[in-house]
């Protein structure tokens, strides 16, 4: 595991921008934490490190959202509102093995759905002394994802 802070939401899509560039087809990667902590910040970032251009949205209504213009294909889905706590009608598995990347905001409501090599972000808001920064561990399950780990923890060491 490797936690770092953020101070800026740009910092916060700055890292995601570093992530994606060793992210590739098939990558799962899970977003949990505080509501407001910089998950959808974050996903920007990792869009802008895959050449997206199209804004990034909060599919928090529409569940998944595909971007299929850029390096990779990026697959952003919210699951907090999943009626009965299911993703099996999701068809989540043919993303989870497909063409692109999968990024999945609320990953606790699909725990039996997820790959068992996957990287997860945990987002901690901290709002305290009027200081608005954010603590983002990450934790890898599976060798590519603890090489992408330390590649992007070696990146801001620089």
């Amino acid at each position: 595991m490797w936690t770092v802070t953020v101070s800026s939401p740009e910092a916060t899509q700055q890292l995601g921008e570093a992530l994606a560039q060793g992210l590739v087809a098939g990558d799962v990667i899970l977003l949990d934490g505080d509501l407001g902590a910089g998950k959808t910040t974050f996903t920007k970032g990792l869009a802008r490190g895959l050449h997206i251009k199209r804004n990034i949205k909060s599919p928090t209504f529409t569940i998944i959202r595909e971007y299929q213009e850029g390096r990779l294909p990026l697959y952003h889905m919210d699951i907090y509102r999943l009626d009965d706590g299911s993703g099996a009608d999701l068809g989540l598995e043919e993303y989870f093995n497909g063409d692109g990347v999968s990024v999945v905001e609320w990953s606790n409501f699909v725990a039996d759905e997820i790959p068992d090599d996957h990287l997860k972000i945990i987002f901690k808001r901290n709002d305290e002394a009027g200081e608005a920064t954010r603590e983002l561990s990450f934790i890898p399950h599976g060798d590519h994802y603890e090489q992408l780990v330390r590649t992007l923890e070696g990146q801001q060491d620089e």
